[in-house]
């Protein structure tokens, strides 16, 4: 099959063709039709993250169509069911935390396109108990971009509480979701954006935003929660100056440059700062219905595989709208 292959942390993706990955035990062989450009995706390749597996195969936004089901059967999915892969791909079910609910906290997980190969390539292996059916009436390039920005979004935004004016640092993929997820909801969204990016603080007004600015603009009323998608640790303090009493600030990435430091004051009247860490299966069906009966229509931008650099340095700069998705036809 034809992959993009990641060689060294750092390096452009190479085009290479390698060999088909075979289903064991309980997985599937997905043949993949789109799989979405994440901003984690930024992180493995920079080397931001480590113990990722080399050479590598990104990718964990991912939809195709279940081509080979591996030794001993799988009892839920079938050959030519639609599935999502998304980045969470394996936990143990035995530690701590997996025993209390929280998947998303395993101490010996696997990461799709991470410590196992993902979807920028034409066939994928996933673990059959991590695959999410995925509805009609939407297409497999709108479909993408909900297997981590909509799962991760949805997840920080319950992490927010109920709060009625709801700020997003970074109007991206994910904020573009959580921003139909949270107007659906009767919420208010003020989005922040780059400084100057004129073109994402309209396209957050386009689906709804009461206000959208700058990250160096303060909003003329105190908000009750925020979310921060960009991973700036600067807006830290900034988000915290924004927000009430007892308002809660989440860090909805999986990395962020330091947070500098901040008088205490603003941290001071029981607000409260927290991160999203994966996902959890629960997660991901709650997102699933959810988003159907919005319904979620993701912006998405359409590249080759053989484009996935193009389609990064578009993210990395900071020029796309909405999401990067790389299609295999």
């Amino acid at each position: 099959m034809q992959a993009m292959v990641l060689r060294s942390a750092g390096a452009p993706l190479q085009l290479m063709r390698v060999e088909d990955p075979r289903p064991g035990a309980g997985q599937v062989l997905v043949r993949v039709r789109a799989c979405g450009v994440c901003r984690t995706d930024l992180h493995v390749i920079d080397g931001e993250l480590p113990r990722a597996r080399s050479p590598l195969i990104p990718g964990h936004e991912i939809v195709g169509v279940i081509a080979e089901v591996g030794t001993g059967g799988v009892a839920t999915l079938r050959v030519g069911d639609r599935v999502g892969v998304p980045w969470l791909g394996y936990t143990c079910g035995q530690c701590r935390y997996c025993l209390a609910g929280q998947e998303n906290l395993c101490d010996a997980p696997q990461f799709t396109g991470y410590t196992t190969d993902g979807g920028y390539a034409e066939c994928v292996v996933a673990d059959s108990r991590y695959c999410f059916p995925l509805p009609a009436g939407f297409s497999d390039l709108e479909l993408a971009p909900w297997m981590c920005a909509g799962l991760i979004g949805y997840r920080a935004l319950r992490k927010a509480g109920d709060a009625r004016r709801l700020g997003i640092y970074g109007f991206g993929a994910a904020a573009h979701i959580i921003a139909q997820l949270a107007r659906h909801e009767g919420r208010d969204i003020y989005a922040f954006t780059r400084p100057g990016d004129i073109a994402a603080q309209s396209f957050a007004r386009s689906l709804g935003a009461a206000w959208a600015g700058g990250s160096d603009e303060d909003v003329t009323e105190p908000l009750d929660a925020a979310i921060i998608l960009a991973p700036v640790g600067a807006l830290v303090p900034a988000a915290l100056r924004n927000v009430v009493k007892g308002g809660t600030v989440v860090c909805g990435g999986i990395h962020m440059s330091d947070i500098p430091r901040f008088a205490y004051d603003i941290l001071w009247g029981e607000r409260h700062v927290c991160s999203v860490a994966n996902l959890t299966r629960q997660d991901g069906r709650e997102f699933i219905a959810l988003a159907q009966r919005v319904p979620v229509r993701t912006t998405v931008v359409p590249y080759p595989l053989a484009a996935a650099n193009a389609a990064l340095t578009a993210l990395r700069d900071g020029s796309l709208t909405g999401a990067a998705v790389l299609t295999m036809t």
